[in-house]
């Protein structure tokens, strides 16, 4: 069985209640170690040697993140320029991370309407996360679709439920092993039809 962990930033998690229902529902799995890095280095001061230890008894990789301003918030950049150094993750002998398996887990204000060549953000959530992507394909990671929950603000109760259900879902296949051939033709994870359904 893998083991998952869940790298969370968000700088205002108390007031999101999209995120709070989506960890509250995976954050005490067995198998899954929750780690929010605003609550463990609210000065920026990450500590790299200890993550990449925690990177290293890990199989699966999340990414968990509001998008803002198109991307993540500052700290998960921060950890992404400091802990995956050159030697390290990438690079001559950097294999560190080699065959893990890698996703992200996002929150949006914005629907999908607007997520595309015809709507006010011009791109695809897809196309936004590449930078994600490619870190990925640099560290000789497997990349897999993201995982999205979309127009937050909308939501019933009963929808983010739905969407809470559907995370736990996935990490519970992820740790079993998520056929990749599932994925095909989908923008998203929770577009696969072992997700939709309850």
């Amino acid at each position: 069985m893998k083991n998952i962990l869940v790298l969370f930033s968000h700088p205002k998690f108390e007031k999101s209640r999209a995120n709070t229902a989506l960890v509250n529902q995976i954050k005490d799995l067995d198998g899954v170690t929750f780690h929010d890095l605003y609550e463990c280095y609210p000065d920026f001061n990450i500590d790299v040697l200890a993550e990449k230890k925690l990177l290293s008894k890990h199989d699966i990789i999340i990414w968990h993140h509001p998008l803002y301003w198109y991307s993540c918030p500052p700290l998960m950049k921060q950890w992404i320029d400091m802990v995956l150094e050159f030697g390290w993750a990438y690079g001559p002998n950097g294999n560190a991370l080699k065959n893990k398996t890698c996703l992200n887990v996002i929150t949006t204000g914005g629907s999908r309407e607007v997520y595309c060549s015809e709507g006010s953000n011009s791109f695809t959530i897809r196309q936004f996360l590449r930078p994600f992507e490619q870190t990925a394909k640099l560290c000789g990671m497997e990349y897999l679709l993201p995982f999205a929950v979309m127009e937050t603000h909308k939501l019933s109760d009963i929808d983010l439920s739905n969407y809470a259900k559907q995370y736990q879902r996935l990490i519970l296949l992820l740790k079993q092993e998520l056929n990749t051939n599932d994925c095909n033709g989908f923008s998203f994870l929770n577009d696969i039809p072992k997700l939709k359904t309850f």
